[in-house]
């Protein structure tokens, strides 16, 4: 007689309890699990209804404080507004939230639950998640708003500010993307679902923004400060070579004209 039963194509012994849960690894502990209630669209539409309103509230503000900003400037206020609420809002509640997020039903918890089928790790409060995410929502997440403000001010700060945001985007994307992979290739355990919906969309698409919008302003800011600083140094020959003349002129009159004598 067959002892076993096939759960998602695997074969477990009779007698073991099912699995109470989507996410992967398979036998993966995640206590007081309660599914969803809201559907995916919801939710999305609850996420993105928040951070539009940030956004153009923030827009409106900045408008009205600097009316002369820019439709490119007002983008880039937009994302880096966008970022902040993002991660002093909807990491940070991660951060605080993480054991009890699986039993969870408001919208924050149901938007992670329903990311986690991609990556599990934020609902068995995995070490590395906690850590990231916490540098990103007490950090990354207060420089992205300073970013916001230095647009508005047009401060001179801002592409310094800017670099130091990306660059951090930009390394913890590929932290983010290369702990994943390296585990799943050295020890076989994915913690992402296998369908492409949640691999491709949710895992890989969801973080790509953060990889590649960056890189452009990185290499905008870097470019601006190469061209102001390279202005700057010819300034300075320049008027190191107009001092220098002056004071050669200076010297020959000082040699040449006679002394008067009384």
């Amino acid at each position: 007689m067959d002892r076993t039963f096939d759960i998602l194509g695997l074969k477990w012994p009779r007698g073991t309890p099912q699995i109470s849960h989507p996410y992967y690894p398979l036998g993966v502990t995640i206590p007081e699990y309660v599914p969803n209630e809201a559907p995916v669209p919801v939710l999305l539409t609850a996420l993105g209804g928040m951070l539009g309103f940030a956004m153009l509230g923030a827009s409106a503000v900045a408008l009205k404080v600097n009316p002369n900003l820019t439709k490119s400037n007002l983008a880039l206020l937009c994302w880096f507004v966008m970022n902040g609420c993002l991660h002093c809002f909807f990491e940070g509640y991660f951060v605080f939230n993480h054991a009890t997020i699986a039993s969870s039903q408001n919208v924050f918890a149901q938007l992670w639950k329903e990311y986690a089928l991609s990556d599990s790790r934020y609902l068995t409060s995995d070490f590395f998640m906690l850590s990231i995410e916490s540098i990103t929502a007490f950090v990354w997440g207060p420089l992205c708003f300073a970013n916001a403000i230095s647009i508005v001010r047009d401060s001179p700060a801002r592409h310094a500010l800017r670099i130091i945001v990306c660059m951090a985007h930009l390394y913890g994307v590929a932290l983010y993307y290369s702990t994943t992979l390296c585990e799943t290739y050295f020890t076989g355990r994915s913690h992402s679902r296998p369908e492409f919906l949640y691999f491709w969309v949710y895992l890989v698409g969801f973080n790509l923004p953060w990889a590649i919008i960056p890189a452009i302003l990185l290499y905008d800011s870097v470019r601006t400060i190469s061209r102001a600083t390279k202005a700057l140094d010819k300034m300075s020959y320049t008027l190191d070579t107009q001092d220098t003349q002056h004071r050669r002129r200076n010297g020959k009159r000082a040699v040449v004209e006679p002394k008067k004598t009384k």
